[in-house]
């Protein structure tokens, strides 16, 4: 028996770009071509519509329902005027293999069953096998041409026929598209290179000690004024004024008491600096001082000597 064979060269597999949509409807136009030991003619018109449902992230591209009909009547060679009409309904797997971005070739294959309206002798109702190949090509965003070449073997008699289509194909049923990514904005943190708790860029003094207390400028804390901090102050209540050595303590200090002309009593005004100074005295018991007090030109210089001593005592 002679039997009709269709063999295809499979492309190296090419993942598709993904569709923007989820389904297609396609109707086609063609013919159907049987085998000689069939009681059917041999070629007759054929007309079918597919419904196509797209896969994502799957191995496969389209899972296929497919329905064909004879258009015209299709006549019995062996039985005098007897004809029929040949019903078939197909569901397919497609694999898409691209070729530029408006065209592809794709390949199909499933199973499904066929009718005839008027059967004889062996040309019965029956479950049927497919395969086939195509070529799609796209004429806009939202349409395309396909051509393809469907083997059909009936599996009671092992009867061949072959599909070839023409058909336009419509997308429908948009995907919404994924969001854009949302790309973290990091910002890094401020910069304290001395450790001191004050950012760079606020920081007066850069290179704090490490562990030293500094002021909200970044500068260590220097809280009697007299321009040594405290970590290295070891007399830390300075009079406001006084010239201190490198470690904070007073080398002289002027109290800027004022006397009247030829008198040694000290006015009240005075009484707050006294105590001070006497208070920074008691606090810092390392300290000695020498107390200085002068006049005028004024007068002699033994009478002045002495109203300087008296002023000073």
């Amino acid at each position: 028996m002679k039997k009709i064979i269709l063999s295809s060269i499979v492309c190296a597999s090419m993942m598709f770009a993904a569709s923007e949509y989820k389904y297609e409807i396609t109707p086609m136009i063609g013919g159907a071509y049987n085998e000689g030991n069939m009681d059917l003619e041999r070629d007759y018109i054929n007309g079918g519509l597919a419904l196509g449902f797209n896969q994502f992230d799957s191995m496969i591209d389209q899972v296929e329902f497919a329905a064909f009909r004879s258009i015209e009547d299709v006549d019995y060679k062996n039985v005098t005027n007897k004809d029929t009409g040949v019903t078939r309904f197909f569901v397919n797997v497609v694999k898409d293999y691209p070729l530029t971005s408006s065209a592809s070739l794709y390949a199909l294959a499933g199973a499904g069953v066929e009718f005839f309206d008027d059967e004889s002798n062996e040309t019965e109702n029956g479950l049927v096998g497919n395969y086939g190949v195509g070529f799609k090509y796209k004429l806009a965003e939202q349409f395309a041409l396909k051509l393809d070449v469907r083997h059909l073997i009936e599996t009671d008699n092992g009867d061949n026929t072959l599909l070839y289509n023409l058909g336009f194909s419509i997308p429908f049923g948009a995907v919404a598209k994924a969001a854009p990514a949302v790309v973290p904005v990091v910002i890094p943190a401020p910069m304290d290179s001395d450790k001191d708790g004050v950012i760079d860029s606020k920081d007066n003094c850069p290179n704090s000690v490490p562990g030293a207390i500094v002021n909200a400028m970044g500068c260590e804390m220097d809280d009697d004024k007299d321009g040594v901090v405290n970590r290295l102050d070891q007399c830390p209540n300075t009079i406001a004024g006084a010239k201190v050595d490198n470690v904070g303590c007073m080398t002289l200090v002027n109290l800027n008491i004022n006397f009247d002309t030829n008198s040694a009593v000290i006015k009240d005004t005075y009484n707050s600096k006294i105590v001070n100074f006497a208070n920074m005295m008691k606090n810092n018991t390392k300290l000695k001082a020498t107390i200085e007090a002068h006049t005028d030109s004024v007068g002699s210089v033994k009478y002045n000597q002495k109203l300087s001593e008296k002023r000073a005592a």
